[in-house]
């Protein structure tokens, strides 16, 4: 491999984030072999991966998760989305800071904590990354009954993260926490990656961007991969209308979970997302800004829960405190 010229570290990354320093291709290839033949010189003359081929960005994330996380099991369809590692692993990071903070600077960690992901996708990466960095439990939901079997399957295979991970299908596009937390189950977060486009036409027109930054090329229509399948990608209304139906249904929920989250793409939504929250009567909003390469997004996290109702929450859940 040759000398590396370009930036030697993702400072913008989480500070316990695998992923913060360059990638050592070496070690990544050894564990995907396959990769090698998508590496390339970059605009620096560093070795790097050819980030406008769908496939070479699948084996990168692939080997990412080998090699950093043990998983050596990682298959879904071509037509689902494939997530880039370094940032979903920030997402849980900052989410166990929250739990942290949340818990007088003490970590509730391992079977302490269930988490719900909503709308997992066939790739299950969230869960993935939850269990292999704080050995939490997750309730793993998705509408699309395909995807579900795929994250069942990656689930399945890998020793890890059997017995940590429940898939379940929800049967009500227009409900999130409704029919997935069944009676007396309590959730110590929640996570959520929502569809941030509001038709087809919008997300090419995104996914076309999104090849030309990583790639430095113009491209006229861009190859499926990038893309997803429509629900992982597409809602009526957009990013807007999917939070603001969560937040409803959240409502509902309200003493059974401590916080809900969710990831905003687009900052203009914050302003309409806070007074949602403020018109549901949230007690605490967090938002919390991150991103990679040259992206930045942040995340919302909110509760319903009051300060005695809080403590009460601390003392029955989270009684063996790790350091």
């Amino acid at each position: 491999m040759s000398l590396q010229k370009g930036p030697q570290e993702k400072t913008i990354l989480h500070a316990r984030n695998k992923n913060r320093e360059r990638y050592d291709l070496e070690a990544i290839i050894v564990a995907v072999p396959e990769l090698a033949k998508y590496v390339k010189p970059n605009k620096y003359g560093d070795d790097s991966v050819d980030f406008s081929s769908p496939i070479a960005v699948k084996l990168l994330n692939k080997a990412l998760l080998a090699h950093y996380y043990g998983i050596l099991y990682w298959e879904f369809p071509d037509e689902n989305l494939v997530p880039p590692i370094p940032g979903r692993a920030d997402y849980i990071h900052y989410m166990a800071d929250l739990l942290k903070e949340s818990n007088f600077g003490r970590m509730p960690e391992g079977n302490q904590i269930m988490c719900i992901d909503i709308g997992t996708g066939a790739n299950c990466i969230y869960p993935i990354i939850g269990v292999t960095e704080y050995d939490w439990n997750f309730i793993a939901t998705d509408v699309n009954s395909n995807s579900l079997a795929s994250a069942q399957n990656i689930v399945d295979s890998n020793l890890s993260l059997k017995d940590k991970i429940i898939c379940r299908l929800q049967n009500n596009t227009n409900a999130f926490f409704n029919g997935i937390l069944q009676p007396g189950e309590k959730a110590d977060i929640t996570i959520c990656n929502p569809p941030f486009h509001s038709s087809a036409e919008e997300a090419q027109k995104g996914t076309k961007r999104k090849v030309q930054n990583l790639s430095g090329k113009r491209v006229k229509t861009p190859e499926l991969n990038f893309a997803g399948i429509s629900n992982e990608l597409i809602y009526d209304g957009g990013e807007h209308r999917f939070i603001h139906k969560m937040i409803a249904d959240s409502k509902r929920f309200s003493k059974d979970c401590y916080w809900f989250s969710t990831l905003v793409s687009k900052q203009s939504n914050l302003k309409g997302i806070y007074l949602a929250l403020d018109d549901f009567k949230a007690t605490a909003v967090k938002t919390i800004e991150m991103g990679t390469g040259n992206k930045s997004t942040r995340i919302v996290a909110w509760t319903f829960l009051n300060k005695a109702e809080q403590k009460e929450w601390r003392d029955a859940r989270w009684k063996t405190l790790a350091k």
